[in-house]
């Protein structure tokens, strides 16, 4: 028996195109809040709470290319209560395996997405290109960050309380290894990179990579990926919407599954 057990079948198969899950998130916050919806009201909670490991990568300053704790992060991995509770759900089937999910990020304050999409990210694009500015700076800023929003009917997707980012890990111990550090943003962020690349190259880090993103994905059925995603399962966004803690769900913006992107994302909105 191998050592991950029924999940074993998972790392063969290859991940699907990617395309209609792109197509998808299009316009999605050009649509109204649902406030009919039942999740519009929904409770939040701390995933910890729910027995599920994390840490805020933007609390800590061991969180690499920063290196530093961003200004108006808080150490809280706040989700709303349905999402948890699918998160649950995944995490039975990774224990079969001795593996558990791994929480980055969650609910994020409307601070620490102002800093990435309007001080962070253009400082970087521009220190790596000096020319790049005005819309074509902007639009390059967000194929990685989203504006932030004051509109409670258009909020950022982790101002949703249904958006994280997460990878998996053996229990209590180190991460399954995705084929990238938690927010890169070049093409080994894309979900299917790993389909793209020359399998026939001896790359025992491309293999795992490969692997471990494809039993993400097929181990989180419950979730449908939004975009590309991150080398880590992450971004089980894809529920409802909320601009602060408490919640109102923009149920027709993401169909009504979370999303289980970022496994590693580029081109992904954060």
């Amino acid at each position: 028996m191998s050592l991950f057990g029924a999940l074993d079948d998972l790392r063969n198969r290859p991940i699907e195109d990617q395309a209609p899950a792109r197509r998808r998130k299009s316009g999605f916050r050009a649509r109204a809040i649902e406030r009919s919806n039942t999740h519009y009201l929904e409770k939040m909670v701390d995933l910890r709470d729910l027995g599920i490991a994390g840490e805020n990568y933007y609390h800590t300053p061991r969180n690499p290319p920063y290196w530093r704790r961003i200004e108006g992060a808080v150490p809280d991995l706040l989700v709303r209560r349905s999402v948890g509770e699918r998160l649950l759900h995944v995490n039975a089937i990774l224990g079969l395996a001795e593996l558990e999910l791994f929480v980055f990020d969650a609910w994020r304050p409307k601070a620490v997405q102002t800093y990435f999409h309007d001080v962070w990210m253009p400082q970087e694009l521009k220190r790596r290109n000096p020319g790049l500015q005005g819309a074509a700076l902007t639009e390059a800023v967000e194929r990685y960050w989203a504006a932030p929003s004051g509109d409670e009917n258009s909020p950022a997707p982790h101002a949703t309380g249904a958006a994280l980012d997460l990878t998996i890990r053996w229990l209590g111990c180190d991460p399954l290894w995705m084929g990238s550090i938690f927010d890169d943003v070049t093409e080994l962020a894309h979900r299917d990179h790993f389909e793209r690349v020359d399998s026939t190259a001896l790359s025992f880090s491309d293999d795992e990579a490969r692997a471990n993103l494809s039993r993400s994905l097929k181990s989180g059925q419950a979730f449908s990926g939004m975009d590309e995603a991150k080398a880590t399962l992450t971004k089980l966004a894809k529920l409802p919407s909320a601009d602060t803690p408490h919640a109102s769900a923009r149920v027709g913006a993401h169909s009504h599954a979370l999303h289980k992107e970022r496994s590693t994302a580029h081109h992904r909105q954060r």
